[in-house]
């Protein structure tokens, strides 16, 4: 087989070979330091060098030993910056490997190291800066183990060589051991500062397309001729997402970036044939970042293509979708949801939509009784997998009205498609004077005027945690979610909103997020819950107390 055959496959395991060579020569470099030198070499480079340029050398080739085992890491994530960072710190580890002892084969070593990295650059494509090295329990448990191990290793050939017959004491006080010791405790500074430094950085995020972005109106146009799009992709019209383009600019994935984790939500919108050109280079654009990657709220139809990204998958819960064709008042099943539908109307509900962009007419009114109905719930308002009352994101869409004595007194916001799949609903607020049980009668108010407008079914969103297996095999992500729906009433009303949308009769879909490893999936779910809250302080906001027997 010729060289050029065999360059993908070298390519391909260059990131692991050359991460093993760094951490076996930062490994070499941290017990060089910690132990002894060779009496006869020490002493022949002391005839022509200065004690201060030995001391130097000493001192940062353990320092240079601990950034080769930390880089280890960048390497195997394929870093060009800590290719180029590994080719300086190994060549430099060469060069003071001659004045810290003249140890020759040390050089040859860490020469050959670099020989070996050198030619498979473009094994290392993402151009991320070395900050975006993601810190874990295991990147800084290698590193302190490897200076623990060397400095164990100096203390062992310092107490069982020329030094065996010496006190401990007597031993801290000869300037060769205290030279290891000071290389071992300066690499042990370094790592703790370079952890500190890590947790309380800040990468660099994308910016947020928002509506006086020129780029808004192409996820506009896109959204109003999808043929791939579910409802909740007017979440897009929010104005706090970051988008991806497809290259025929006719379609678009969106998603949400904190810290270092990018969050798709949903699958991508607009053409079915450029579903896996956006998955591929959302993963590809977020790992050349450094990124962790992550893909929120995707549906059973998803699956096929995250088995393909190579992707981790997780089940968060299910939606509720309502078939129109089939529904029906009906029947001893919906007598009480008929009963609370007929005295609403008997009572003075009355019903209508405006139409996208009337909204701004009655917009007072819609924020006095949005205002309201927050005043009774936790959280405030909602963002990125939730819309918030914004007057301009209300006004992108039809508004379905309740009215009782002439005054609105429940509202919600209507998510369509273009092709008329399914809809649903955004926003759903209503105020203090609404008659009792008035979601009922807008629910049944809006499952009609779907059917008569040609919509096949509505979507009733997500029942967190639901459909999570307990079972002995089961995955501990599920049994634990599973747990927390039983147990976790007091956070969450996660078995009550199951049983409300039950009185409809959906159809229960299940939901998933994905990842490309298993472990990062706590962590998204974490700043999921985040982004849709606007940080901590969303989640710990706490709402008035509630008015006696008011709906809530």
């Amino acid at each position: 087989m010729s060289a050029p055959e065999l360059r993908p496959a070298a390519l391909a395991v260059a990131p692991t070979l050359a991460a093993i060579l760094a951490a076996s020569a930062g490994v070499l470099l941290l017990a060089s330091g910690a132990t002894p030198s060779e009496p006869t070499r020490f002493a022949i480079l002391l005839a022509f060098a200065p004690s201060a340029l030995i001391e130097i050398s000493h001192f940062v080739s353990s320092i240079i030993g601990l950034v080769l085992v930390l880089l280890a890491f960048g390497l195997r994530a394929r870093l060009d910056a800590a290719w180029w960072a590994s080719l300086v710190m190994l060549a430099a580890g060469a060069i003071l490997a001659i004045f810290k002892g003249l140890n020759w084969e040390e050089t040859a070593t860490l020469t050959a190291f670099l020989v070996a990295i050198l030619p498979f650059h473009e094994a290392f494509p993402r151009k991320a800066a070395l900050s975006r090295m993601e810190i874990t329990p295991g990147w800084l448990l290698s590193a302190a183990a490897a200076i623990g191990g060397a400095a164990f290793l100096g203390w062992w050939m310092f107490n069982h060589v020329e030094y065996a017959d010496r006190s401990w004491m007597r031993i801290m006080g000869d300037r060769e051991a205290a030279r290891a010791i000071r290389s071992s405790i300066a690499a042990a500074v370094v790592l703790m500062g370079i952890g500190v430094w890590r947790l309380i950085a800040t990468p660099a995020t994308p910016p947020v397309v928002d509506d006086t972005d020129p780029d808004f109106d192409r996820v506009r146009a896109i959204l109003a001729k999808a043929e791939a799009a579910e409802p909740a992709s007017n979440l897009a019209l929010l104005g706090d997402k970051r988008f991806l383009f497809s290259a025929s600019g006719e379609s678009f994935l969106m998603f949400g970036v904190r810290r270092r984790s990018w969050i798709a939500l949903g699958p991508p919108i607009g053409r079915h044939d450029e579903r896996m050109e956006l998955f591929w280079r959302f993963r590809e654009l977020a790992d050349a970042h450094a990124a962790r990657a992550g893909f929120y709220a995707l549906g059973p139809e998803d699956l096929p293509d995250t088995v393909d990204l190579g992707l981790a998958i997780q089940k968060t819960g299910e939606s509720a979708i309502v078939p129109l064709e089939s529904f029906s008042l009906a029947g001893r099943r919906r007598e009480v949801l008929r009963r609370n539908w007929r005295k609403a109307g008997e009572g003075g509900a009355a019903f209508e939509v405006l139409p996208a962009g009337a909204a701004m007419t009655v917009m007072a009114e819609l924020r006095v009784i949005s205002d309201a109905w927050l005043g009774h719930h936790a959280g405030g308002e909602k963002s990125f997998s939730m819309g918030g009352f914004d007057p301009r994101y209300v006004a992108e869409f039809p508004v379905a009205l309740v009215r009782s004595e002439g005054r609105i007194v429940a509202f919600a916001t209507l998510w369509t498609t273009a092709h008329k799949a399914s809809f649903s609903m955004d926003l759903m607020r209503y105020s203090d004077e609404a008659p009792k049980n008035i979601m009922d009668y807008l629910f049944v108010e809006l499952l009609q005027w779907g059917k008569a407008q040609g919509y096949t079914a509505f979507e009733f969103g997500m029942a967190p945690l639901a459909g999570l297996d307990d079972r002995p095999l089961a995955p501990i992500m599920s049994r634990v979610g599973r747990l927390l729906y039983e147990r976790g009433e007091g956070i969450y009303n996660f078995q009550g909103v199951r049983r409300y949308k039950d009185k409809y009769d959906p159809v229960w879909q299940p939901r998933y997020i994905a990842a490309p490893r298993r472990w990062a999936i706590p962590f998204l779910l974490a700043d999921i819950g985040l982004l849709s809250s606007g940080g901590m302080s969303g989640l710990t906001k706490r709402p008035r107390p509630n008015s006696a027997g008011r709906p809530s």
